[in-house]
């Protein structure tokens, strides 16, 4: 199925049966990448009386209990909810699911106090892009199961993301689990200036996490479709994918 999209005067293109996930599956146990010192993901067979909820031990069906920590288990989407004490939620907020899109690789590097930043000069947005994908470099595969919490992993500073404000950006995704510092004694400069909160909040406006864009997938732009489950919190687990735009020659 192919989809036609005019963007700053061009016509551009993307099949719909070529998807890009950039999401990380949710796997049982430590399997997953973690922050924020989450408790892994628990999967549980239910069982109740005779009934076993699992085919493997002699029931009927396999039935399960999942707990999980959307902030600290994997690829999640987070509304201004998650700073705000108005129980906002990102079922609520987040309602269109596609975005023009533009990925960019960044590489992080050491400020005066030693802590990896991506910098204000590292991104470039295209006029009109609605969201912003940020790869950080190196890209390496450990990314999908990396247990960050404690490590002081790198952040976006709040210049950057005002420039992406100003120019348009709706929703920022990225492969870190946070835009802000691990520790920043609860300033949380980033995600303030993203949501511009509290002043003129963007209600609408989402950043997704710990995403993991593959080598092969090249800079560029994108139609983005942002998925999340019908969950009544500041997060959720979700499931991005791009599809790469061509022009129409």
């Amino acid at each position: 199925m192919i989809v036609t999209i005019s963007f700053n005067g061009k016509t551009l293109f993307a099949n719909l049966h070529e998807p890009l996930d950039i999401s990380l599956p949710i796997r049982e146990g430590e399997h997953n990448p973690n922050c924020y010192w989450a408790e892994p993901v628990k999967f549980e067979t239910i069982k109740a009386g005779n009934f076993i909820g699992s085919v493997k031990d002699g029931g009927s069906v396999n039935y399960q209990k999942l707990t999980i920590t959307p902030h600290g288990n994997g690829t999640h989407t987070e509304c201004y909810g998650h700073i705000a004490d108005d129980g906002a939620t990102v079922n609520q907020n987040l309602n269109h699911f596609h975005f023009l899109a533009e990925l960019v690789s960044a590489e992080p590097k050491e400020n005066s106090s030693g802590d990896l930043i991506i910098t204000r000069a590292m991104l470039a947005a295209s006029p009109g892009i609605e969201a912003m994908v940020i790869r950080t470099l190196p890209n390496k595969g450990s990314k999908k199961t990396k247990q960050y919490s404690g490590t002081n992993p790198p952040y976006v500073e709040a210049g950057a993301v005002r420039y992406l404000v100003e120019r348009g950006v709706q929703h920022i995704l990225i492969d870190l689990p946070s835009l802000d510092k691990e520790d920043d004694e609860g300033k949380l400069l980033a995600h303030k200036a993203f949501w511009k909160f509290p002043q003129e909040t963007r209600k609408h406006a989402t950043v997704t996490e710990l995403i993991y864009v593959p080598d092969d997938i090249p800079d560029g732009l994108y139609l983005l479709n942002l998925q999340i489950i019908g969950l009544e919190m500041d997060a959720s687990p979700s499931k991005p994918v791009l599809y790469k735009l061509k022009e129409v020659l």
